[in-house]
């Protein structure tokens, strides 16, 4: 049986769930090349996976109605080919989405599920919340609890500050850059601005997160925003200097920790006998704060937690998964899918290598082919060289976890300055990730956890961190993303070669993009390589190595 999950607002997307696994998911923005874009899922749906449109028994989606319908054609086209008694979409509130995702990835049991955004509506009257707690047990989950808006919206209160304070992007078209403001923090000293920041997403945090009505839409352009009514103060600081904005955002990571602590004290206070966490929601994309639950509530802590789990799809990208997975165990009574390892992440259409082909021809004359395998690539980057990776279907989700990623040695102390400047054209502090074998985790990092998705912030080791300076932050800390030969065959395989010629199990991994979304097609793939200064582009399923001419 096939569900699709529909979802038309921002970050719109869909996937096709059949017999309660994801085989498709595929997020809009990496088509248009603008992030975060809101669009018509039903026909984003047709253009791209017709075949499994026709299949389609029942659709899902999230409040408000108005999101799908107002797409009258698609919509009438989706409603003749549903095969339910009612040929009718079943909605739902967007953060049973989100905690229906997190839980419904996961293989606990039972879990708390936590979800934290900036706000999305729960019902046909348009209320909204912007964090809910639910019980997950089998293949229920129950709601326990609504935060109303006005009284915790961290979401709400960093997309105010990254734009206004922090002058960086908050959106569509050019994506959300709160992750800039958490690589800030690191520099920054956290207790200069943190009793502020606290009183903004407290008792203040109606005024700090208001959204002018005069904001113009779309990407933030110098000089044309409004003077924001509460924040202005803390703008005009921020103008001061580098090393004000740096203390700002350590006060907003810090205040953002204290908040995040109490809630989640609270939820197991109410809720006891729990020992597993699910989060979803944008909020639960900062890894840093994700990365330190288990220091405040983990048994080694004395708490009662073993286990957290991020969805790789907290975004609201992920709604259009979550809502289908609702529908298929909660309404239809189905049991739980037993993930090996991790529900995958890498749910993109999949080109075949006719596509690939048609690509490279189109750019005849500018690059040249060479047929490779994987040990030409490893030596390739053992000699310093940038190599674009693509492969198999893209990565569901914020983060490139090896089908569509940037791979260097991270052993080179100036790589991660290099990668900033000449291919990814972001500010010089921005961190890079290391790619680490699962099983090596614990001779690396001070825990020994599972990190697929890039979800935990963790501390390297004081004996190896001066082994992979490309991928230690400042602080000494880096997001990992941990790699099982379930997980990825193909990347698991690679970095497996690359520690038996380097003694190090270790790459480093970015997004395959520069400044837009994650490439998706062959043709991004060849186009975001001809323009940076990557060297070399491998199809690794084909072995096909691309360079300039």
């Amino acid at each position: 049986m096939k569900i699709a999950g529909l979802w038309s607002g921002h970050d719109c997307s869909f996937c096709i769930l059949e017999n309660g696994v994801p085989i498709v998911h595929a997020e809009y923005e990496r088509y248009i090349r603008e992030k975060e874009p809101k669009g018509d899922s039903v026909q984003f749906l047709i253009d791209e996976c017709n075949d499994h449109f026709n299949d389609i028994k029942y659709a899902t989606s999230c409040y408000p109605k108005k999101q799908l319908i107002k797409y009258g054609d698609s919509f009438s086209k989706l409603e003749n080919v549903l095969s339910n008694s009612e040929n009718s979409v079943y909605y739902m509130s967007h953060h049973k989405a989100h905690a229906a995702n997190a839980f419904y990835s996961c293989n606990f049991d039972s879990s708390l599920i936590l979800t934290l955004d900036g706000g999305g509506v729960e019902d046909e009257s348009n209320n909204a919340s912007a964090c809910t707690v639910w019980a997950g047990n089998g293949n229920k989950i129950q709601h326990v609890l609504t935060f109303p808006m006005n009284q915790l919206n961290i979401g709400g209160m960093w997309t105010r500050a990254t734009r206004y304070i922090f002058k960086l992007q908050s959106g569509w078209p050019r994506g959300h850059q709160a992750g800039t403001v958490m690589a800030m923090a690191a520099m920054g000293n956290k207790e200069r601005f943190v009793n502020d920041f606290y009183t903004m997403l407290t008792k203040d945090i109606q005024y700090a997160s208001f959204k002018p009505s005069s904001q113009p839409p779309g990407a933030l352009m110098p000089g044309k925003d409004p003077i924001h009514p509460y924040l202005d103060k803390w703008v005009k600081i921020a103008e001061e200097s580098e090393q004000n904005r740096f203390d700002l955002a350590a006060g907003l990571q810090h205040a953002t920790e204290l908040l995040f602590k109490q809630v989640i004290e609270h939820i197991l206070g109410l809720c006891p006998g729990y020992t597993n966490l699910c989060l979803a929601g944008g909020v639960s994309l900062n890894s840093v704060m994700v990365g330190k639950i288990l220091n405040w509530f983990g048994k080694e802590a004395g708490g009662p937690l073993e286990n957290v789990y991020v969805t790789p799809t907290p975004h609201d990208g992920g709604l259009a998964i979550g809502s289908a997975q609702y529908f298929w165990h909660q309404v239809l009574g189905n049991p739980r899918i037993n993930w090996k390892d991790v529900c995958s992440p890498y749910l993109g259409v999949h080109y075949n290598l006719e596509s690939v082909k048609s690509a490279i021809n189109d750019n005849d004359g500018v690059v040249k082919v060479q047929n490779v395998d994987d040990d030409y690539v490893i030596d390739l980057l053992d000699k310093q060289n940038i190599i674009a990776v693509y492969g198999g279907g893209s990565e569901s989700g914020r983060r490139a976890l090896g089908n569509r990623s940037i791979l260097v040695d991270p052993r080179s102390p100036n790589m991660k300055d290099m990668i900033n400047e000449k291919v990814k054209h972001r500010q010089w502090f921005r961190p890079f990730a290391p790619s680490i074998l699962r099983e090596e985790v614990k001779n690396w990092f001070t825990k020994d956890i599972s990190s697929p998705y890039m979800s935990f912030v963790l501390d390297f080791k004081d004996e190896v961190k001066d082994k992979v300076p490309a991928v230690v932050h400042l602080d000494g800390t880096a997001r990992l993303q941990t790699v099982t030969k379930n997980d990825n065959t193909w990347y698991y395989g690679f970095i497996k070669k690359w520690f038996e010629i380097t003694s190090v199990p270790i790459l480093l991994n970015t997004s395959f993009n520069d400044r837009e979304p994650i490439c998706e097609t062959p043709t991004h793939a060849i186009n975001c390589f001809l323009g940076t200064d990557i060297d070399y582009l491998y199809f690794y399923e084909y072995g096909m190595l691309l360079s300039k001419r």
